[in-house]
């Protein structure tokens, strides 16, 4: 029998590419979990994307609520704002989503936990310590940190996801990384890694409108 490993899935570029390479690399049975922080419409398709994509089953675990109860107001409380300006959304999901995670593969009997937050930020530090905290039995498998791992950008990944017959709603010049939930959206990749350029709004921007585009009149 295989074992199992739980991913962390978002249905982005990196989560999906890192299903059938989990398979393909160490034949692990792969178990999504999208941990539900309110993201919204993103949940859309997330099960057929998941499966396509090789993974056995997916589960989406709704942890609004305690998202909000348990984060979000003693953020609030605290005045807690980096630099005046970013609203640490993603910081503060992170215990809330490794719990979830821990649950899921003592659920299943997985024997490893996979993330796709990359060797240069503190997303692998907040996943790995939470995790470790709630199970230090459990293997933590960080592709971006593998020396198997050789899909060094996005459009690698595509390449990539293309070569193993998975369908991509999105293109490489607008596969930004994004994390949202009910707090806030961040966004990362392509042309924001450079800051002499100036970024792609029309393509990057969410929940809001350029204001070139915006109405004249309320």
């Amino acid at each position: 029998m295989k074992e199992k490993v739980i991913l962390a899935y978002s249905g982005g570029l990196d989560t999906t590419a890192i299903i059938p390479w989990l398979k393909e690399t160490y034949g692990y049975e792969v178990i999504c979990c999208c941990v539900d922080c309110g993201q919204e419409e993103e949940l859309n398709g997330l099960d057929e994307r998941a499966k396509l994509s090789g993974a056995s089953k997916l589960y989406i675990e709704d942890i609004v609520d305690e998202f909000c109860d348990d984060y979000i107001v003693p953020c609030v409380q605290a005045n807690a704002v980096y630099e005046n300006k970013y609203l640490l959304g993603t910081s503060m999901a992170r215990p809330g989503i490794a719990k979830k995670l821990v649950e899921i593969a003592r659920k299943e009997g997985a024997t490893a936990i996979c993330h796709g937050a990359t060797g240069k930020g503190n997303d692998q530090i907040r996943f790995e310590l939470s995790i470790k905290a709630l199970a230090p039995d459990l293997k933590i498998i960080a592709p971006w940190r593998d020396s198997n791992w050789k899909l060094q950008s996005r459009q690698d990944e595509i390449d990539f996801c293309t070569a193993h017959g998975i369908h991509l709603p999105f293109s490489v010049d607008s596969s930004y990384s994004r994390d949202r939930n009910l707090w806030h959206i961040s966004h990362e990749g392509l042309e924001l890694e450079d800051p002499s350029l100036e970024p792609n709004y029309e393509h990057l921007l969410v929940l809001t409108t350029p204001p070139e585009k915006a109405p004249d009149e309320g």
